[in-house]
């Protein structure tokens, strides 16, 4: 049998190509979850949808399986006494879920080659917390559900800023004390 170039060469890209999506897939794609998280000390048990109960306890966050449109949640004390049941809508591939109706902030990063860090966060507004002044307009957030972010309480900006010719932005959901931290460390005013 004669060896074909063209087929040996369509074979050889055809296996890049699969092994390239194999390595995007299982190390590079974000994956998409919905977590319900507990920043206080107490401990609290939840049901979603009436399905199993499950404990989530001081400061600690728990992935769950949602479905799109209207969910159930129940939420107990560490005495398992009922505190509320309430429905949230689900809309988008990611969310969180705050059953201790905590305060959390919603804040933008910008990316991108001639930002002018200062008069950017100074045009996009204030925001007050615990009477100091802050800049970048984060959204202060306390109802049960939102999606309203790319990165969850768990996950970091980029590190590496992929294309520096435009203005790119990322929204990020922190709880209170983590974006305190996280504003102090990363802007020094």
């Amino acid at each position: 049998m004669k060896k074909n170039p063209a087929l040996f060469g369509f074979i050889v890209a055809l296996v890049v190509t699969v092994f390239a999506f194999g390595i995007y897939f299982l190390f590079l794609a974000k994956k998409n979850y919905y977590l319900v998280d507990n920043p206080t000390p107490k401990t609290y048990y939840f049901k979603i949808n009436n399905g199993d109960e499950k404990v989530i306890s001081a400061g600690q966050y728990v992935k769950v399986d949602l479905q799109k449109g209207k969910n159930d949640i129940k939420v107990f004390d560490d005495a398992k006494k009922l505190i509320y049941d309430s429905a949230f809508s689900v809309n988008k591939i990611r969310g969180l879920i705050n059953i201790t109706n905590s305060d959390y902030y919603i804040y933008t990063q910008y990316y991108g080659y001639d930002i002018k860090k200062d008069s950017l966060l100074e045009k996009l507004g204030k925001t007050n917390i615990d009477g100091k002044i802050y800049y970048g307009g984060p959204k202060k957030f306390s109802k049960l559900y939102t999606e309203d972010f790319y990165y969850n309480i768990d996950e970091d900006y980029d590190k590496v800023i992929k294309n520096i010719q435009k203005t790119e932005s990322r929204v990020k959901i922190f709880r209170k004390q983590d974006f305190l931290n996280y504003y102090k460390e990363y802007y020094n005013f």
